[in-house]
Formats: C-alpha cells, structure tokens, sequence
C-alpha cells in the first residue's frame, strides 16, 4: 500500500520540509473586504501582519471540499491511501471537508486524522506521518502511532492584545475590558478540541514562565520531545526564548515555529506560544 500524506495550511510546516517529506499542502483562507488570500500561497505570515496594519482584520474560511476532491483525485494516480491531518475540528470545519471528499473519490481511500490543536504541533503529526510513509507503512499503522502521540501532545499559548479574544467570543467584552485594564495574560490551551483559558497570569514574562515550566513537567521524564516555539511575529524574541529552553533541556529538541494568518486573525498579533510532543 502506498499512502500520501495531506495537511492543511494552519500546521504552518515550512515550505522545505513539506518538500523534503513530500506533505501536500490545503489551504485555509483570509479575506480582507473583497480580497481572498489563500495563506501560504498568496500570502505569508510576514505580509499578513502588514496587511493587517494597513486594512485592519480580515475573516477567515475554510477549504471548499472541490480543492480536497480535486487534490484526492490526482493522488489516487499514484497513492492507495491518504492520511488527511487537519486542525482540531472544534475549531474548523476543515477536517469535515476532507471527509466529505473521501466519499466523492474513488480509487483511493481517505484517513481523516483530527490533530485536536493547530501549528507546527499539527505539523508534528503530518511530519512523522510522511516519515513513516515513506518507509513503507501502511495507512493503519500510521494512524496508530499518530493517535498514540496525541496522548503526549500540549500546547499552550498567550495573547498580547484580548480584544481579539473578545471580538471571537471567547471572552466577554466586560472581561476583556478588565483583563486589559489588569494586563492579564490569559494562557490558553486546548480541551476536548476547543480553545479555552487554562491560567489567568499578569504578566507576559510570568506566562512564558509559565508555559517553560509546564514543558519541564514534562521533559523531567527524561523522554526525548520535539517542541516548537510559535509566534505572532515576535522572531527575535521566539530566538530568544528558544536559546534560553535549549539551555535548560537537552532532552527536547526545539523548533520556531510561527502563527500564520488563518490563526494569526484570531490571536492577533504579539501572542507567544510553545507547544510540544513526545518522540
């Protein structure tokens, strides 16, 4: 059996590696006015912050299910199987649009995987997925260790500005006037797929502290992790910190990673995250 593997754009996998892994790519969609961008096609994290500056938030959306019918259809020439790894549906339909293209192709037999998060730990999935293909697993067994990963995957994630936060419906504005007012950072995970506060800290530095010792919690074990540091255009201070992590676990092997525009809308710019998983 030959099995392709298939993510979206919101694990923000570096164009190289989905190249080395050969990880075919769906894009999600930002809209400024009348103005559709797929990210990470037509727009970058870079230019996204910029345009954001200049035009204000865009809404999102997600892939029509022609694109994934379209993309199973010229796997299906040269694949048994695709695993299609998707951000957590509790906070996107996109995975539902990979499941209803499986049922409209044939040929070729559709694996949808729900990452149960977003970003490079998302990305994390798809890459030891395309590793895994490439050696020659089949599609069950892939899909075994991926569920088999998830029990060690975390992420946790700040924002700098809660109006974001608020406009999305995840606060109250009452509660994201006072958290403003109190500079409170709330950290924020996910929980049976949705995104929801885990801790209400005051400060930026005391939240990354915050999250550094939650990985150490982890990393104690002695297990070997992959972690990725996620940002919101903050680069030199995602360097920053990941120097800082290095030092202190030598057991965790650290990526930067970033929040691209589809999360980017939602987060706003300045949020600071790291998310992380067992080898």
């Amino acid at each position: 059996m030959k099995t392709a593997v298939v993510t979206d754009s919101t694990a923000y996998i570096p164009k190289e590696l989905r190249d080395k892994w050969n990880i075919h790519m769906v894009p999600l969609n930002v809209i400024f006015g009348n103005e559709a961008y797929r990210e990470e096609v037509d727009i970058s994290a870079e230019a996204f912050y910029q345009e954001v500056k200049e035009k204000g938030l865009p809404t999102t959306s997600q892939p029509p299910v022609g694109q994934f019918v379209e993309l199973f259809e010229q796997l299906a020439k040269e694949y048994d199987a695709v695993i299609s790894i998707h951000l957590s549906s509790g906070i996107s339909g996109t995975i539902q649009g990979a499941v209803t293209a499986g049922t409209m192709v044939d040929g070729i037999r559709v694996y949808p995987f729900d990452s149960e998060i977003s970003c490079m730990v998302q990305g994390f999935y798809a890459i030891e997925a395309a590793e895994m293909a490439s050696k020659g697993a089949d599609a069950d067994t892939i899909m075994e260790r991926l569920e088999e990963l998830k029990q060690s995957a975390r992420a946790y994630f700040m924002v700098d500005d809660l109006s974001h936060l608020q406009r999305g419906g995840r606060l109250s504005s009452a509660q994201a006037f006072i958290g403003s007012l109190l500079q409170v950072k709330p950290l924020l995970h996910f929980e049976n797929k949705v995104i929801v506060p885990f801790e209400k800290i005051r400060t930026r530095k005391k939240a990354m502290k915050r999250i550094a010792d939650l990985l150490g919690e982890d990393a104690a074990t002695g297990a070997s992790y992959w972690a990725v540091i996620i940002h919101a255009n903050r680069e030199a201070e995602a360097h920053e910190w990941k120097a800082e992590l290095s030092a202190m676990y030598p057991n965790v092997e650290f990526l930067i990673g970033y929040f691209g525009a589809v999360i980017g809308t939602h987060l706003g710019e300045g949020a600071m995250g790291m998310g992380w998983m067992r080898k």
